[in-house]
């Protein structure tokens, strides 16, 4: 799908949504959560808010200067990187946090497609650091991991009380090097250790096959910057294929650009379609509408979503649920529901901040609570893994098969 539709404004938004331990994460990556990112800030006009004392700050840092034993070896560097990064912890936000340069450069890097981890996304729940979903192909799903599991130590490192960009930076590493995390599935065991061996990740964007020679089953894997050009490609094959309904699936994509779900949008909804609203703490509100050719909309299709589902397959899968009243399927997504933006500061390092919580057109609050399917299926993952067996999928074309006859 082309973008010169696109304003020069919109091409600066670039969300995203949650972190890609690749970790993927980036989410802080993209993935769990959306972002946009703003222009640099720089500039003499910067000024201490009124009310601000700073002098307790400068009080302590001269007793630091003046007394600490070794002196001579203190990084000023490092200490102003960590003021802020204190200023900024005690939001009390997960998911508004500070990138010193080198962080902030790995950031870049990780919305490129490419990686070193283990692949998989993770997030904060309930105070937990919890994986959201496993990267396709990657170390992590083919050890077995899956959404829900929560990282209770990573190596000999206990995650509690532990922010999930430490948690990123801990599991991330270089190709060919072991990571070994003791993981809690709720339910099912209480700690088990799964050793990986971290390889470079290759971020799937979208695949698709035939079956039974007249449904599509269409995956987005995540919505990062090579989707568009991808999905434009692949719609194409679908419309020249036999294919005469459509299984959108979304399980396991933990979100990603917002421009990229409202662009895939357009290619199900016609112009103009309200796709997602933006609510800011003031309670204004920003609408992100569909500008695509619709040209999948006339497909009958249905949507599969599970636990890994998060931020912008759940804004896809809401907005077309809510304007063509099509079915989804599966197990309630994830539930991230907020929007971050990054400022970038002039010496290299960045700030993200929650700006807002996004909503579905129809106004549901995603944030915490995720979206229920019409018809749940749960998916035995020993099932999956050792026969093969899709019930979720199986369903889906079950109930194509009755549409499209």
């Amino acid at each position: 799908m082309e973008t010169e539709d696109l304003t020069p404004q919109e091409r600066s938004r670039q969300p995203w949504g949650f972190f890609i331990l690749g970790l993927i994460i980036g989410a802080l990556t993209l993935g769990l959560f959306l972002t946009h990112q703003s222009q640099i800030i720089c500039g003499p006009e910067i000024v201490p808010p009124d009310g601000i004392d700073l002098s307790t700050f400068w009080e302590a840092w001269n007793h630091v200067e003046k007394e600490y034993m070794e002196a001579s070896d203190l990084d000023r560097e490092r200490m102003v990187y960590g003021a802020i990064s204190g200023m900024i912890e005690s939001v009390g936000d997960p998911y508004t946090v500070f990138f010193d340069p080198q962080e902030s450069l790995k950031f870049q890097e990780d919305l490129s497609g490419e990686i070193e981890g283990v692949g998989m996304e993770v997030g904060l729940r309930q105070g937990i650091i919890t994986v959201v979903a496993p990267i396709k192909d990657t170390p992590a799903e083919k050890a077995g991991l899956q959404p829900g599991d929560q990282i209770i130590k990573i190596d000999d490192m206990s995650t509690y009380d532990m922010g999930v960009d430490e948690a990123v930076q801990l599991i991330r590493g270089v190709k060919g090097t072991e990571v070994v995390l003791t993981i809690r599935r709720p339910d099912v065991f209480d700690e088990r250790e799964f050793p990986l061996i971290r390889d470079v990740i290759q971020i799937p964007s979208v695949a698709w096959e035939l079956i039974d020679g007249s449904i599509a089953h269409l995956e987005i894997y995540h919505f990062h910057q090579g989707l568009v050009q991808n999905f434009q490609e692949v719609a194409a094959e679908i419309i020249k294929s036999p294919a005469q309904g459509i299984i959108l699936d979304l399980r396991n994509n933990p979100g990603g650009y917002l421009d990229v779900a409202i662009d895939v949008a357009g290619w199900f909804l016609p112009m103009g379609n309200l796709v997602a609203i933006e609510e800011f703490g003031s309670g204004e509100r920003q609408e992100f509408r569909s500008r695509g050719n619709a040209k999948l909309a006339p497909y009958p299709t249905l949507i599969l979503i599970n636990q890994g589902s998060a931020s912008g397959s759940e804004i896809l899968a809401g907005a077309l649920r809510d304007n063509r009243n099509l079915r989804i399927i599966g197990e309630q997504s994830f539930g991230k529901g907020s929007v971050q933006q990054t400022f970038n500061l002039r010496d290299g390092s960045m700030v993200k901040i929650t700006i807002a919580k996004w909503l579905t057109p129809s106004g549901h609050l995603i944030e915490g609570v995720g979206l229920e399917p019409d018809i749940t299926v749960e998916l035995n993952l020993e099932e999956y893994l050792e026969k093969g067996e899709d019930k979720q999928l199986d369903k889906a074309v079950e109930l194509l098969k009755e549409i499209i006859n």
